[in-house]
């Protein structure tokens, strides 16, 4: 329950007789360019179904907002459904409705997905929407006042109003000192309410530009055809002034952090956020791989041992959070059974640290973990909405599409010894920050 709450899906990955052959995953083939305004372009033709994904990634998340307007990028997820100077409010909904599709977004540290999903002879409708989101969308009082709401009571339902709703938020407040990641993705009320149409104006001229989008169509297209459609809805879009980047730079964390919050719950939960390193960086492969070691199924040591074995924990898991910027965080969390402590639930915990930071994982173990991997890696992509998306996470993030298929390499590259050394070094206590996330009381 508490891992869906904190984020969004992980990147992960097996093996047969791995020394001999490679996992078998099926190549998806795919073309990309650029249009002179800066927009980058991903098509991937598959005409098994009659459906096509469209899907607009601006490379613009919470990490890019100014200290004093916190929730900017995840307002805007929101704003950019108001209309357009052509499209009513209302109306971005009802056209898909209408045409037998469907739409969404969401919102992350390090970026803003947009995507449709109609019959395939809809394409052109989905262009011109986001088009519409690209160059006329309706940043403007009504709007934002309406949005203001809207985003005020998701912040009530989701984060509030929630147990442990606000466990990621005052992790990350306490494990960053200085980098933006340490603000919250939903934002602070007080910095939107604060906002003045101005400056939702220039965040909108500043992040909603070609240039910092990836537009990824996966389906049934011909590749020619599309071509032309993209070409007469957003060539004729200006490019806009290079984007700034958030350049702060966080001081290397030499001591364990330690800090305590009260909500309205249950029961006492433990977090522990490791800096890992971020996704471009060269051990962040077997961070990934010994983190499901401790927590990716039920056998996984954590469960096994914490939670089935001593019954610590009613529910525990660990998952990296896959940040751009270095570093990265990792969370460890546990939620104590009845009358188990946070120090008994910690102390447990630790223990796993302590055996996977000693000792290799055993060759069973290890079989099993890249099973797991190459089997995550391949589900990642068993539909084209799935397709368009990573192959729009791997453009932006590391200006490699070609990764949608070849990423399994390097996972497959990582040895025993490599889960050792990292465990080693990132679960170290001096490395983390420890929250115990206690019960109000009575």
């Amino acid at each position: 329950m508490i891992k869906q709450l904190l984020c969004a899906a992980l990147m992960t990955i097996s093996i047969g007789t791995f020394a001999q052959q490679k996992p078998q995953h099926n190549n998806i083939k795919f073309v990309e360019y650029d249009l002179p305004n800066g927009l980058h372009v991903i098509l991937h033709q598959d005409n098994s179904v009659p459906i096509v994904a469209t899907t607009v990634l601006y490379h613009v998340g919470s990490k890019d907002e100014k200290a004093d307007r916190t929730g900017f990028a995840h307002f805007f997820e929101h704003l950019l459904f108001e209309g357009s100077a052509n499209i009513g409010r209302g109306e971005f909904d009802k056209y898909l409705d209408e045409a037998g599709g469907t739409n969404n977004a969401n919102t992350w540290y390090d970026r803003t997905f947009y995507y449709e999903i109609v019959p395939s002879n809809q394409l052109a409708l989905t262009l011109w929407l986001e088009s519409e989101r690209m160059l006329h969308a309706k940043v403007e009082n009504k709007g934002i006042e309406t949005q203001r709401q809207v985003v005020k009571e998701e912040r009530r339902l989701r984060v509030d109003n929630q147990p442990y709703g606000r466990l990621l938020e005052e992790t990350m407040k306490l494990a960053y000192m200085t980098h933006p990641y340490k603000s919250s993705v939903i934002g602070s009320m007080e910095h939107l309410d604060a906002a003045q149409e101005e400056d939702y104006k220039t965040f909108y001229k500043t992040f909603y530009v070609p240039n910092n989008a990836t537009l990824s169509i996966a389906g049934d297209i011909q590749i020619e055809e599309a071509k032309k459609m993209i070409e007469k809805y957003f060539a004729g879009i200006p490019k806009g002034n290079p984007v700034p980047r958030n350049n702060q730079k966080e001081p290397e964390q030499k001591a364990e952090v330690r800090g305590t919050t009260h909500d309205n719950i249950q029961l006492p939960a433990v977090v522990h956020a490791f800096k890992v390193p971020a996704i471009n960086k060269a051990d962040f492969y077997a961070v990934n791989m010994m983190f499901k070691v401790l927590s990716d199924g039920k056998s996984s040591r954590l469960n096994k041992n914490v939670k089935d074995l001593q019954q610590k924990a009613l529910n525990i898991s660990s998952f990296p959070l896959n940040l751009e910027d270095d570093p990265s965080v990792a969370i460890a969390y546990g939620i104590a059974n009845q009358g188990v402590t946070p120090e008994d639930l910690e102390a447990a915990m630790q223990a796993e640290y302590d055996k996977l930071s000693s000792e290799l994982i055993t060759e069973e173990e290890f079989q099993k973990l890249r099973n797991q991997v190459e089997n995550d890696f391949v589900s990642a992509n068993n539909n084209i909405a799935n397709i368009a998306e990573n192959l729009a996470n791997y453009h932006a993030y590391y200006g490699k599409a070609n990764l949608v298929n070849t990423e399994i390499d390097e996972y497959m590259k990582v040895t025993r010894e490599d889960i050792l050394r990292v465990a080693k070094k990132y679960l170290a206590k001096t490395n983390r920050t420890a929250l115990f996330y206690l019960p109000k009381a009575k």
